[in-house]
């Protein structure tokens, strides 16, 4: 007996979960013969199934339709449960010393770790610091600081390795410590699941609005591991470009800005974990050869220009202009 064209349609449908198809494509992918009244009744099969909640129509009467994703109850109690993750956070070259909220933050697997900042202050730096830190999982570094348009390591990127010579980043046998792949879009695609992967920097010309599903898409691939993902941030700004949005899948958020004419001023974000309070603590350091974290310390904002940087028409002379003074 033929297969009946609904069990077909049913079959096919449920390998396009999350996918949009139209009814043309249908009848196209199942060899419907025009001639015969499946064509025109494919269509109310489609209606059938809406029903059954198998797929949603456009809402646009235009024949497409969006496959739902089929779910099944998942149970709670009675399973394992994994502790946090070890993410060692940057330290303080001269010091030694792990920045100083590393132990007030929980990161748990999957987690993803978001750095905004303005252009050129500081994000690959701590990129590649995270890096360092986390050198014994064999973290994977993507994105557009570190390769070449040949898919080549850059002169740049080459020269802050041999900059960080603290870090052993080869074996005894000339291997890399790390994987590095030239990755310059569809980020989530070359995920490798349950390991640390660093994106410096995410671009997307004319189409930041899109960074909230891009990191939908990176969050789901990463399983046990870790993300840590670069923004270019606007000055003046509490966001990554594409705003708000981009905060939406974060699960710790730091973000970077000039404090004074030399340093960085760090600003704790979104954290969607912690374990005292930490979010909008600001820290300001120095950056020294592009990779050496220095003077790494808690600051506050100025009590006489609150952190603008102005009192009373003048610069301010409590916190030299930088609007931030130390405890």
């Amino acid at each position: 007996m033929p297969e009946r064209l609904s069990d077909r349609l049913l079959e096919f449908l449920l390998n396009c979960q999350g996918k949009e198809v139209s009814l043309g494509y249908l009848r196209a992918e199942l060899k419907i013969d025009p001639n015969s009244p499946a064509w025109s009744g494919l269509r109310q099969q489609m209606s059938n199934l809406i029903d059954k909640k198998i797929v949603k129509a456009s809402g646009r009467k235009d024949g497409f339709y969006r496959v739902v994703v089929q779910v099944k109850p998942v149970k709670v109690f009675g399973r394992d449960r994994r502790p946090p993750i070890d993410l060692m956070l940057p330290r303080d070259f001269d010091t030694g010393m792990e920045m100083l909220f590393a132990q007030d933050i929980v990161f748990r697997e999957g987690d993803l770790v978001l750095l905004s900042g303005m252009s050129n202050f500081g994000k690959t730096c701590l990129c590649l610091n995270f890096c360092a830190e986390n050198i014994k999982s064999n973290p994977v570094l993507m994105g557009n600081e570190y390769t070449t348009i040949d898919n080549e390591p850059s002169p740049r990127f080459l020269q802050r390795l041999d900059d960080m010579d603290w870090v052993e980043w080869s074996n005894g046998t000339g291997e890399d410590n790390f994987t590095l792949l030239p990755v310059h879009s569809d980020y989530a695609e070359h995920i490798v699941k349950d390991k640390l992967n660093i994106i410096d920097w995410i671009n997307l010309p004319g189409e930041y609005y899109l960074i909230s599903p891009v990191m939908e898409g990176i969050k789901r691939e990463l399983g046990k591991g870790i993300g840590i993902i670069a923004l270019q941030k606007n000055p003046g700004t509490d966001y990554g470009r594409g705003g708000n949005p981009s905060k939406d899948f974060a699960d710790c958020e730091l973000l970077l800005d000039a404090l004074g004419e030399r340093e960085v001023l760090l600003t704790i974000g979104k954290v969607k974990e912690p374990k005292k309070r930490v979010m909008g603590r600001t820290f300001g350091y120095g950056i020294s050869k592009g990779v050496q974290i220095i003077n790494f310390r808690e600051v506050f904002k100025c009590p006489e220009c609150h952190g603008k940087g102005w009192a009373r028409n003048l610069p301010c002379q409590n916190c030299s202009k930088t609007g931030y003074i130390e405890g």
